[in-house]
């Protein structure tokens, strides 16, 4: 047994027996020689057992052996009728989940403290946990009476004490009879508010919260509340509700930064930027404001604005400078500036960011003319989760696949498939590079493995009916499973371009121009535009087939099907 754990054992032992002559209830009472010997060999059995029943129940509790932990503290606290010694036993019967035991101890504590808080939530709780309802309602009356101070806070406590009771209209009814009798406060109508909204009886959170922003004109926090309840059914009414609430408290700032992003969401930018600016000017060191008003900018394109933001972020105590690098980085990336973005994505160091940053750096490396530095870049990264491992390595094969390294990514693919046969994402990326390397045999292979751990996967449904009708074979099962992809994801255009292309080998040239003109519309695609100007070219509209694949060569002249089709029609 481990000192510390007799040391404490010891101790709380020693306080029981100390407590005084109540800890000899029960006992039958000993007839010793004289008074001394009285006082000593009481004592010497009182403590003996208390050392004994406390190392009893502690040295199972440490065992695993529940039960035994249970009634040795059970029995002590019933015998000593201890404070301490009861307060154990309820926490020990409450874990062990031996409820009814728990809520006879609280009782007992109770009885033998009557003014104890932290008897009466222990008893609160415990009804919590055994979903006594019923009988909850005294005591989170009886503390908040007692506590009258503090009644307001504690009041907004309410549903929080209740929050892992799955009966959340019994929850809200709980809720409404305790409160009620404080309807003068607005803290009371807010927690059956949240008690309502829990329950999905918004209507009502609804009108609790008005009657609590009624008695409490400026508090933010019910207003907040109501515009999310409102934001349910309607945005519009939200934001008309929070620009009142603003213009009245203009030093509301979480209720303007909602307002703000609320405005962002329905598309009104130009309102959406004069609340940011009154934030930054009112806040002009707060990263709650300047990361918002930063990704506002970049959004609408504002670049200047949203550098020099996310630049006043890292010298803010914003805790993740790791993303407002990567930011700084895409921004230099896009503006052709790729040793600055290196800088910055080399800055990225933890959080979500970190896989992508190392990802972006290795492709800046590879279009410096620098595959080696970027693939050791990419192998000398650790992934500290699963998800981040399987991310380098996809990063890694795409890597090596713009090198024009098509085997060696397989083969760093089919090696990560070594340890993770059933990885989703490993098997749909090896799947297409098996296909890249004319292996149709092991695309068919990962696909179907995929499959069976993943029926409704609609891209791998679409790339084996893909290629199947791409191969000019079992083309009306190759339709049959195109048409599943389609229906998990009905607007995807390239989805839509396979069933066109099944189409086309089918011979059905109608259908096949009409769908991949539809899925042409949606995404103007080089690969949808080879299809669609082979049908074309098929039909007779070789004028404007070729018209076509020629436009689209010249916004993607590296295109290897559409320059492959080109080729084929337009020699």
């Amino acid at each position: 047994m481990q000192p510390k754990f007799i040391a404490a054992a010891l101790s709380l032992a020693l306080g029981l027996t100390l407590a005084g002559p109540s800890l000899a209830a029960g006992e039958p009472p000993i007839k010793p020689a004289n008074k001394r010997q009285t006082t000593q060999s009481s004592s010497e059995n009182i403590l003996a057992r208390t050392v004994f029943q406390t190392l009893l129940g502690e040295l199972a509790l440490q065992r695993g052996d529940i039960n035994l932990g249970v009634d040795a503290w059970t029995d002590l606290a019933q015998r000593t009728r201890d404070p301490k010694a009861i307060a154990r036993a309820t926490e020990v019967a409450g874990f062990a989940r031996q409820y009814d035991r728990a809520l006879e101890l609280s009782r007992l504590w109770l009885e033998v403290e009557p003014d104890s808080n932290q008897a009466r939530q222990a008893q609160s709780s415990l009804l919590v946990m055994s979903n006594r309802l019923d009988d909850l309602a005294p005591q989170l009356t009886a503390l908040l009476e007692k506590d009258k101070p503090n009644l307001g806070n504690n009041l907004m406590q309410l549903n929080r004490v209740l929050t892992r009771h799955v009966d959340k209209k019994a929850v809200q009814k709980l809720v409404d009879r305790v409160a009620t009798p404080y309807a003068g406060l607005a803290e009371a109508h807010f927690a059956m508010a949240q008690a309502a909204a829990s329950a999905d009886d918004n209507m009502r959170a609804l009108s609790e919260t008005e009657k609590a922003l009624q008695l409490r004109p400026d508090w933010e926090v019910a207003a907040l509340a109501r515009a999310q309840l409102q934001a349910k059914q309607s945005p519009l009414t939200a934001i008309d509700s929070l620009n009142d609430f603003v213009n009245r408290n203009p030093t509301a700032r979480d209720a303007r930064l909602t307002l703000a992003r609320l405005q962002i969401s329905a598309k009104q930018y130009d309102e959406s930027r004069q609340h940011f600016d009154r934030l930054i000017k009112d806040n002009p060191d707060n990263p709650d404001v300047i990361y918002p008003v930063a990704m506002l900018a970049l959004q609408q394109g504002d670049t200047t604005t949203g550098r020099n933001q996310l630049e006043k972020l890292l010298q803010s105590n914003f805790p993740d400078k790791s993303m407002v690098h990567f930011f700084l980085g895409q921004l230099d990336q896009e503006q052709k500036k790729p040793e600055a973005a290196l800088e910055q994505y080399r800055q990225v160091t933890s959080g979500e960011q970190f896989v992508p940053a190392r990802s972006r750096a290795a492709q800046i490396l590879l279009q410096q003319g620098k595959p080696d530095e970027a693939r050791d870049l990419l192998r000398s990264t650790r992934g500290s989760t699963a998800a981040e491992r399987t991310q380098l390595t996809m990063a890694e094969a795409q890597l090596l696949r713009e090198a024009g390294r098509q085997n060696d990514a397989y083969i760093v693919l089919d090696a990560a498939l070594t340890s993770e046969p059933d990885n989703p994402e490993l098997l749909y990326e090896a799947a297409l590079t098996a296909e890249r390397i004319g292996k149709p045999e092991i695309l068919e292979a990962h696909l179907k493995h995929l499959l069976k751990l993943k029926p409704d996967h609609a891209h791998a449904l679409n790339a084996l009916g893909y290629s199947w009708a791409d191969r000019n074979i079992r083309l009306a099962e190759a339709e049959e499973m195109i048409n599943k992809a389609l229906a998990l994801m009905p607007d995807d255009p390239f989805i839509t371009d396979s069933l066109g292309w099944v189409f086309f080998r089918q011979g059905k040239l109608d259908a096949a121009l009409k769908t991949l003109e539809k899925a042409y519309k949606t995404r103007a695609d080089p690969e949808i535009a080879a299809h669609l100007g082979e049908v074309m070219w098929t039909m007779g509209r070789k004028d404007e087939a070729g018209r076509l694949m020629k436009d689209a060569a010249k916004q993607n002249p590296e295109n290897e099907v559409l320059a492959a089709a080109i080729k084929k029609l337009l020699p």
